[in-house]
């Protein structure tokens, strides 16, 4: 008997309304702004407001909560004044509004007040508002959606910083935006307010001891340089770059986290043949990623890869309880990477 063919999963609809960059914001009656990526949002919601403030100085700016709401805000705060002047209602909490706010805000885009600009902040937590985002994006309401999706991969982070810098029209060295990368790779938060800070106080163009005077302190740097002088097989330099990094007060956990990460992208790009572009579209990575990781790669086997990346696992544990000397536990995994040689040969 043949077996009957599998049912496929329904394609999700195409979204019928807009969708613009947070970067590049702009009004509509209902702009929705989406995702879990608060730093986006935030530069959303700025951009529209400001947008909407240099053409009226006259803007009326409030704030609701969606999730406290009481009956009949949304109507009051978008209905005309008696000057009349534009209205911009920032809406929060939308993942977790009330039924009360749900009924009205619907009803709301039957209607759309004229000059009323009506924000809607769903970070997408939760299917609570489905129905409201569902009628948004089928085009009731005359909206437009800015998405602002997670920003996790380091190369996602590395498009952030870029984005950042070309948006201010100011030059960063690869090797000065990469260090950058580093230094925040924990806080995309801290990586905005750093490049803000860069943009804001450096004259000239940017280079890596500019990135080095202001946020060389930071554990992650330090760790990346532990991370890269062993992996170089630069054993001596290694041990060096890792006490000083302790003594500057780098904490154990995020060192081998530094050193874990750039086996784990050398192990994903070894033994592969494809084009530097064909394999980072695959892995997600950037070409430069992938050209570093090869370079990396030099002089190393699978075997040796293999025993350094046993010897960060076991390091990893330690440094994080299994063992009462996190110092001890570091020299030795930094021994076996940098020379390759199970410890103690």
């Amino acid at each position: 008997m043949t077996p009957a063919p599998r049912r496929s999963a329904p394609a999700k609809a195409k979204s019928a309304i807009p969708q613009i960059g947070w970067r590049t914001p702009q009004p509509a009656p209902i702009v929705l702004v989406s995702g879990p990526e608060e730093v986006c949002a935030e530069r959303a919601i700025a951009g529209v407001r400001d947008y909407l403030k240099s053409e009226d100085p006259s803007l009326e700016v409030t704030d609701v909560r969606a999730d406290d709401y009481t009956a009949g805000t949304l109507l009051a705060v978008t209905s005309p004044s008696l000057f009349g002047e534009p209205r911009l209602v920032r809406v929060g909490g939308v993942e977790k509004c009330s039924d009360t706010f749900l009924t009205e805000a619907l009803a709301y885009l039957e209607h759309p007040q004229d000059g009323a600009t009506v924000i809607l902040r769903h970070t997408g937590a939760s299917v609570r508002g489905k129905k409201l985002l569902d009628a948004i994006r089928a085009g009731q309401g005359s909206g437009i959606e800015i998405a602002c999706p997670a920003i996790k991969r380091d190369s996602d982070r590395f498009d952030f910083a870029v984005g950042e810098f070309k948006a201010a029209q100011k030059k960063i060295a690869p090797v000065a935006l990469r260090s950058l990368v580093s230094a925040f790779a924990d806080d995309l938060t801290e990586l905005a307010a750093a490049c803000q800070q860069l943009i804001a106080d450096v004259p000239g163009d940017i280079d890596e001891r500019t990135v080095e005077r202001y946020y060389g302190g930071r554990v992650e740097t330090s760790a990346f340089t532990v991370a890269d002088t062993a992996i170089a097989g630069h054993y001596g330099q290694a041990l060096l770059a890792l006490r000083h990094a302790l003594a500057s007060g780098a904490d154990p956990v995020p060192l081998v986290a530094a050193v874990a990460m750039k086996l784990r992208t050398m192990a994903r790009v070894a033994g592969n043949r494809e084009s530097s572009g064909a394999l980072a579209q695959r892995l997600g990575m950037k070409d430069w990623q992938v050209d570093r990781a090869r370079r990396d790669l030099v002089g190393w086997s699978a075997a040796t890869l293999g025993m350094a990346i046993h010897a960060t696992a076991r390091a990893d544990a330690e440094v994080k309880g299994a063992s009462r000397d996190a110092v001890f536990a570091l020299e030795r995994m930094i021994t076996i990477i940098a020379t390759r040689q199970p410890y103690g040969r």
